[in-house]
Parts: structure tokens; C-alpha cells; sequence
């Protein structure tokens, strides 16, 4: 999307005809003229550049073609494109201006809308979608992408439908091929999703992507066709990086259910080369000593008395793979709680405050800032977002688990917050991490050394939090979730403050929609096959359980 412009986006660089006379008139029109051939010009050229990645460049060109001609609605498109990635809020700000300028251009609305989804912003992201498909109705794109809306928003029922419009429009559009099952298997249809799946791959379209969908929406008992079809495509280059990490960490699952441990261990490895994440351990590692100096006990007691008193949020946190999907599922099968999924609306507050900045070495001072007048006033606007999900819900529950690096701001804003952390066995946690395609944004798990690591600065700032919120937060460890289901799931519903409620107890028969790697996972009752699943592996993961030190159980 960094590098999308409108299709046939030139026609919206109109260079008036010369005029035919010298007239003053005439003459303010030919001077009119000028500038706009000068400005299509330069937005050319800003577009070559994006697409060389030369994005300062092309930035800088926008804003040549913005002090000539204010508010040009292209100019201000390109340079909301431009920080996708970077700095979505302030491609909010330009995708804004473009539609204040421009309201009748669908493309506009749909860019605005895609960047408030992007941030967990449903409501805005919805309306923009629709407006976009008034002004084109046949628009696919946005179609797939009120789609997304509508699932992430827990209303997966309501996206069906859109997909199935887009692909009667379009029958090979990748994202509407892929959208499609990826709503289905939400819902837990997965022999439905498999279907259009297994069509995707047959008309050849985003194949590897397909693929690596296509081995999660079951468990395999016994070798299928699939396996020797991804080991084929690895074969051929024209995938790319992506595509190969992706076919990689396909015939991976397919070999660990199959019991290939070691087959399965090389695949997982060279899904993650493929992918060319590095982390930055020494940055993250002086942002943890800054969160632990300036989130001290006496800061926190000092601050208690500024934030909401809603007993409402409740935070899921914890490393990716160590229950929290499933923990949230238990909560929300509960009459008076509602799930709310992965929410970033935290991380964007702590984003804007400078608190999760990790090259911010003033960290004490963005606290300072901080008033009481405007405590309250982002604590109101959370929790306004929070009850737009679940206006009755005595519960709502935000379950990103990178939130574990934002717990001091939560109990800023919210005093009486609940906070679950998950917490795993730490081999095996870091290897379901290890085995995942994470995105950019998880590059930390991308290597066996990096991961064990980057798992002990989490369990430092963890330590830390307890110190901080002594008694407050409510650790769930997987394991004793597992061995003794109803007992741990009585204690997470009494942290909760609430009776209990026997649908706890079949959270798998929960309708809604399930947007993470767990989706097949949290259909199923509990199971204990991820216990100690690490040993499958033993040989093979060394450089981790070294990193681990005396955190890795042995």
C-alpha cells in the first residue's frame, strides 16, 4: 500500500488548455496553466522517487508543489502514502486533507480508511470505506477492505459478503481471493476456507501466501499432497524473499505435524533468512533501563489519583504464543465480558506521549508532561474507544500482548485496570514464536540467540511491573491453565471481579470472530500437545537455551 496511487492516477493531473488570447484574463489563466503542468511535473517525479524508495526526496517535492499550490489534493495523497509505515498518524493528517479537498474521489477515502484500520480505528475506517463505495460501488479494493473492517471488528458475518461481491467483480483479485477464507477460518469454517484456498493456489494466485493459510486450517495426520507441492515451489525464485519465507514456514507446520522435527527445524530456519529481520537488542535493551528508572512505585502512587476510575479495561499481555488468544477467549465467553481482540489504541497514546519511543532518552521528561488535565483526558478517550466495542460490557478486554511494555502507562490512565499476564514455559514460548512468520514488527523472533535475549528483557520488565503494582497483576500461567482447566479459569473470572459463568468452561462453541495465528487453536478444547513441545526440538535450538540462561527449564 506504501507505493499505491490511484489507478489512472495521471488523469488527476489536469493541465489546462493554453489560452488563445493575451487578455488579462487570459494571462492569469496561462499563468494558472503553468503551474499546474509545473506541479504534475514535480508530483511525476515524486511518484518515480517513492518507488525507488527515495521517500525524502519525494517528500521534499510534495512540498515544493504545496507552497506553490496549497492543499493540492494529489500532493497531500502522495505524501500520506509516504509515512505508511513510518508515521501513520501523520498519514492520517494527509489523507484528511486530501479528502477535505477532494470528497469525491473514492481512492482518497479508501487510503484514509485502510490507515484507520491499520491503527484499530473501526468506526472512522468503516465509514470511509462506505463513502468510498458510494462514490464506486464496483471498487474492489474497497470492498476487501470494509471486509478486514468488519472482521477485525468482530462482526466476521458482515465481511463475508463483501468478499464474495468483490471476487463477482473480480474473480483473481489476490486480496479478495485471500480475504475470502481468511474471513471463513475466522469463524472457525475452515473446511470452507481450505476450499477457496486450494482455488487460489490452482489459479496461481498469491501462491505462497495460500499456501502457508492453507496448512494452518487443520492439523495433518498423515503426508498430503501439499507438502510436495510447496517443496516444489521453493524451487522456483520468481516468489521472492516473502514468498519463500512464507513457503518455508508452510512446509514447516506441515513437518511438525507430521512429526519431521528436525526437517521441519530447517525449514522454520530458512523461512526466517528469508525473511531478513534484524533486531536492535542494545536499543531495546536501554529502553527497558528507562521504562524501570522512570517507573518507579513512588511515580505511580504519586500519579494515582489523576487517571479513570473504570473498573472496564482489562489488559491480556504477555510474549506472542503464551495463551493470550486463549486466555481472552475463557474471559469473553463470559455474559459480561466482551473481547475486543489486539487493539493498538494504547500503543498510538503511548506513541504520541514519546513513551514508547525507543530511541527517546528523555523518557523522565515525557512523564513529567504528562498533566493530571490531560490524564483524564486520554483515559476518557481509551475508554470512550473501549465502550464503542461493548457500550454494556462490564468488561472489555484489550488482549496485545506487547501491551506488557506499556503497563506503567496503564496505570496511569486507568488505577483499577485489570492486567492478566500470560505466561509460558520460556523454550517453548520463544520456539511457537520462532516457528511463526511474524511480521517486521516481531523481528526480535527471527533468530534462536536474539529471541532467548530479547525473552529476558521481557521477563525484567515484567519483574519490574510486579514491584511496581504489587498484587495487581494476575499471572495465568499456561500450564497450570492446561493441567486443570476450571480451576485456573474460576481464578481468572474471580481476578475479574465477576461470578462465574459455566460458558467459561466451553469457550470453543464462542461464535465471533478470531484474527490471530491461534484461530484454528482457541476452536478446539484444551489440549496439552504444546507442553514441553520444545524437546521435539532439542538439538536443534541450542543458540536459544543458551540465551535463555537460567530463565530456560531443562
Amino acid at each position: 500500500m506504501s507505493n499505491r496511487l490511484p489507478p489512472a492516477w495521471a488523469k488527476h493531473l489536469r493541465t489546462p488548455p493554453s489560452p488563445k488570447s493575451a487578455s488579462p484574463k487570459a494571462a492569469s489563466s496561462k499563468a494558472r496553466s503553468h503551474r499546474s503542468h509545473a506541479d504534475d511535473l514535480l508530483l511525476r517525479q515524486a511518484l518515480e522517487w517513492q518507488q525507488a524508495e527515495r521517500l525524502s526526496e519525494a517528500e521534499e517535492l510534495c512540498h515544493r508543489v504545496l507552497a506553490r499550490t496549497p492543499n493540492h489534493p494529489l500532493a497531500l495523497y502522495i505524501l500520506g502514502t509516504l509515512g505508511l509505515d513510518f508515521d501513520d498518524e501523520k498519514s492520517l493528517r494527509y489523507f484528511a486533507r486530501a479528502v477535505a479537498e477532494d470528497p469525491q474521489n473514492p481512492y482518497y477515502h479508501l487510503s484514509l480508511g485502510e490507515t484507520y484500520l491499520k491503527v484499530s480505528e473501526f468506526t472512522p475506517a468503516i465509514k470511509h470505506f462506505q463513502y468510498a463505495l458510494e462514490l464506486k460501488p464496483d471498487l474492489v479494493e474497497a470492498l476487501c477492505a470494509l471486509g478486514d473492517a468488519y472482521n477485525a471488528f468482530d462482526k466476521g458475518e458482515m465481511a463475508l459478503p463483501l468478499f464474495e461481491k468483490a471476487l463477482r467483480i473480480d474473480r483473481n483479485h489476490p486480496v479478495a481471493r485471500l480475504g475470502l477464507p481468511r474471513a471463513l477460518a475466522s469463524l472457525g469454517r475452515m473446511d470452507e476456507a481450505a476450499v477457496h484456498l486450494k482455488e487460489a493456489i490452482e489459479r496461481r494466485i498469491e501462491v505462497p501466501a495460500a499456501h502457508n493459510a492453507l496448512v494452518r486450517t487443520r492439523k495433518f495426520a498423515e503426508e498430503p499432497p501439499e507438502l510436495g507441492a510447496i517443496l516444489t515451489e521453493l524451487q522456483d525464485p520468481g516468489h521472492g524473499p516473502e514468498g519463500a519465507a512464507a513457503l518455508h514456514h508452510a512446509a514447516g507446520k506441515l513437518l511438525n505435524d507430521l512429526r519431521r522435527y528436525k526437517e521441519a527445524m530447517d525449514h522454520f530456519k530458512k523461512g526466517n533468512q528469508a525473511g531478513g529481520h534484524t533486531f536492535d537488542l542494545q536499543s531495546y535493551r536501554r529502553w527497558v533501563d528507562g521504562m524501570i528508572a522512570t517507573f518507579t512505585p513512588e511515580l505511580v502512587t504519586s500519579r494515582a489519583a489523576f487517571g479513570n476510575p473504570s473498573e472496564a479495561p482489562v489488559f491480556v499481555v504477555g510474549m506472542p504464543r503464551s495463551g493470550t488468544t486463549l486466555t481472552e477467549q475463557i474471559c469473553a465467553s463470559h455474559s459480561n465480558v466482551h473481547g475486543a481482540g489486539e487493539l493498538s489504541k494504547l500503543r498510538r497514546t503511548a506513541n504520541g506521549l514519546g513513551v514508547a519511543d525507543r530511541s527517546n532518552v528523555n523518557l523522565s521528561q515525557s512523564i513529567a508532561m504528562i498533566t493530571p488535565n490531560l490524564t483524564r483526558a486520554l483515559a476518557e478517550e481509551h475508554l470512550a474507544y473501549l465502550r464503542e466495542r461493548a457500550p454494556d460490557s462490564l468488561r472489555i478486554i484489550d488482549k496485545m500482548p506487547h501491551n506488557f511494555e506499556l503497563i506503567g502507562l496503564v496505570g496511569l490512565l486507568f488505577p483499577k485496570a485489570r492486567i492478566i499476564h500470560c505466561r509460558r514455559d520460556a523454550i517453548d514460548n520463544c520456539i511457537s514464536c520462532f516457528v511463526l512468520q511474524f511480521n517486521k514488527a516481531h523481528s526480535y523472533s527471527a533468530d534462536l540467540e536474539t529471541l532467548g535475549l530479547y525473552y529476558r528483557e521481557y521477563d525484567r520488565l515484567m519483574r519490574h511491573w510486579d514491584k511496581v503494582f504489587p498484587g495487581r497483576i494476575f499471572e495465568n500461567r499456561y500450564e497450570t491453565l492446561i493441567e486443570n482447566q476450571e480451576e485456573q479459569s474460576r481464578r481468572l473470572i474471580d481476578y475479574l471481579g465477576l461470578p462465574w459463568d459455566d460458558a467459561c468452561l466451553r469457550f470453543f462453541d464462542r461464535g465471533g470472530s478470531v484474527n490471530t495465528y491461534s484461530n484454528w487453536q482457541v476452536r478446539q478444547p484444551i489440549y496439552t500437545s504444546s507442553v514441553k513441545r520444545w524437546k521435539n526440538y532439542e538439538s536443534e535450538i541450542q543458540p536459544l537455551i543458551e540465551a535463555l540462561g537460567d530463565l530456560a527449564e531443562v
